[in-house]
């Protein structure tokens, strides 16, 4: 109810403030009235924000630009839950690293994933990094992003094809790339360290708020069904337990402890809320390999992950502009 209450203050704060605007001046010389709120955001990262797949909407890019950004993503969610209160700068984009947030050219891959997918449209002309949307006049920044540094999704890749060697038994793919895993996480929290430093830099008045990574795996991993395209495919249910522990709750970490180290900076937690929600599931808030009946999703958030981030991310975002 907190967060309904904050809402509908601010809300009605920035609907005041515009209907003074239409009140006409009662003698000369008075003061103009007030201008309606317009905070300035922009957000930032990879396909967890972007969206990217069907199962959360439908490209709305003309021409496309091949970040596949959809318009059931948790940006453009919130800037239909908020109306006018913010003015929206959405930059994030499918594959995006953190390099990618903070000064690296990315070049989109759209949906050109062969020979599974021809995309058409391929290739797309480089995008600008992330960060030079961001600028002095900027109130808000959101950013998801760091699973492409670690590289989930060669792991999404390698698991499937080792587990299914083993024919579901052991834990292959921790047994071939356990050992690289610490080192993967210090290159996140090395390179979001320096991409929050930068933010702050363009943008010193900004409240930069860190999004994490949903539940993707549930505790228990039998629930995912070994063979399950609609789940973790071939992937073991061991392997699916270390990806859990070892991979994705340490990669939230890694985010939560970097924001920590900036007085401007927050971390919205998305694990915890969607933990009963995961690929394998009943009512799943991300989908699994594939989207019934035919829609390639390699594990991303769908309409209704999107719809929870949307509710903790502007919750945050409220606060964080009632606190300027």
């Amino acid at each position: 109810m907190a967060r309904f209450r904050t809402r509908l203050a601010l809300l009605g704060s920035a609907a005041a403030l515009t209907a003074g605007a239409l009140v006409p001046a009662q003698a000369a010389g008075a003061q103009p009235a007030a201008a309606a709120v317009d905070y300035q955001w922009v957000a930032l990262g990879d396909s967890y924000t972007a969206g990217v797949i069907q199962a959360a909407g439908d490209t709305f890019e003309v021409p496309r630009d091949g970040c596949e950004r959809t318009d059931r993503s948790y940006p453009q969610v919130i800037d239909r839950d908020l109306g006018g209160l913010f003015d929206l700068t959405n930059v994030s984009c499918g594959a995006a690293t953190i390099e990618n947030v903070t000064d690296e050219v990315q070049h989109p891959i759209g949906r050109h994933l062969p020979p599974i997918i021809e995309d058409p449209d391929y290739p797309f002309p480089p995008v600008l990094p992330q960060s030079e949307a961001v600028d002095s006049d900027t109130d808000v920044i959101t950013v998801g992003v760091g699973g492409n540094t670690l590289g989930f999704a060669d792991l999404l890749a390698k698991c499937p094809e080792l587990g299914g060697e083993s024919d579901g038994a052991g834990t292959p793919c921790k047994d071939a790339l356990g050992a690289g895993i610490q080192a993967r996480l210090d290159k996140v929290s090395e390179e979001y360290d320096r991409m929050l430093t930068v933010l702050h830099e363009r943008a010193p008045k900004a409240k930069i708020l860190t999004v994490g990574y949903p539940t993707l795996v549930p505790q228990d991993a039998s629930k995912c069904g070994y063979g399950d395209l609609t789940k973790f495919g071939t992937i073991t249910q061991g392997d699916l337990d270390w990806l859990r522990t070892d991979v994705l709750e340490p990669l939230n970490k890694a985010i939560e402890k970097s924001a920590g180290t900036q007085e401007a900076a927050s971390f919205i937690d998305l694990y915890t809320s969607s933990q009963d929600h995961s690929v394998c599931d009943d009512t799943k808030w991300a989908e699994g390999f594939v989207t019934l009946p035919d829609q390639i999703s390699f594990v991303h958030p769908n309409a209704l992950g999107h719809r929870n981030a949307a509710d903790h991310i502007e919750e945050v975002m409220l606060n964080a502009i009632g606190e300027s």
